[in-house]
């Protein structure tokens, strides 16, 4: 598989790779990388950035990095890879998820507490986003993202609808929401595994999608606002019907 252009994962990782903060930096650090795996940031197939990178960004020693880098391994997450075209390497997903599974993970979320808190950190990305304006390369990263979102194959079409999600939470400005929100939609996603991708609720939200960064653009807080909310019920109301 080509492996993305240094500049576009950078993006991609931007909102969930932060550095750690002291005394836990081995669990931090693994429940970042394990955030984008569940997100699909750096899906099955592509190379991991490289270990001198991430441990900078983590602001981890390579030591523990390696350690986290081998817990993700054993759990038959990636693998690594030597040579020149070496690395670390996500692995692809195994076959979807047996009914037994399925029902695990439903037993074990709140499902309102979950889609609650999605909407009130989304929600108030798109407003924050809207209401303090974005800088033109910010601009361009979510027009970007968005772009990214159209005429996807429906196998990749989660992953891109997430980087989208992911990218305004970020722009946003606050650190800490974007943080919350990661660990927020890996729940969320991991929700929607266990429903069918239906293409008239696709098509409907890329029409929201659109709405609403046209919205975020032109500084119109509420619209961003309100179309935020009504993209999230949309889903809210599918995993309901599907899952409650």
């Amino acid at each position: 598989m080509p492996q993305p252009d240094p500049h576009e994962l950078n993006d991609r990782l931007t909102p969930v790779l932060r550095p750690v903060r002291a005394g836990n930096g081995f669990e931090e650090a693994l429940e970042q990388i394990l955030q984008v795996v569940r997100l699909g940031l750096v899906p099955g197939g592509e190379r991991l950035p490289a270990e001198r990178e991430l441990a900078d960004r983590l602001g981890i020693s390579r030591v523990t990095l390696r350690e986290v880098l081998k817990v993700l391994q054993d759990q038959g997450l990636v693998e690594s890879r030597r040579g020149r075209y070496g690395g670390t390497f996500v692995l692809p997903r195994t076959d979807a998820p047996g009914e037994a599974e399925l029902r695990r993970r439903i037993d074990e979320v709140d499902i309102e507490d979950v889609l609650r808190f999605r909407e009130v950190l989304e929600v108030g990305a798109a407003g924050l986003c809207a209401t303090h304006g974005l800088p033109p390369g910010h601009s361009a990263r979510l027009r970007d993202a968005l772009a990214r979102t159209q005429d996807a194959p429906l196998a990749d079409y989660r992953r891109l609808d997430t980087l989208l999600h992911l990218t305004l939470a970020e722009l946003c400005g606050s650190p800490t929401l974007t943080a919350q929100y990661a660990a927020v939609r890996a729940t969320v996603n991991d929700l929607l595994d266990c429903i069918p991708l239906l293409v008239r609720n696709l098509e409907h939200s890329q029409r929201q999608h659109e709405a609403l960064v046209e919205a975020v653009l032109d500084g119109d807080a509420d619209g961003a606002r309100e179309m935020m909310r009504e993209h999230c019920a949309g889903t809210a109301a599918l995993l309901r019907g599907f899952l409650a």
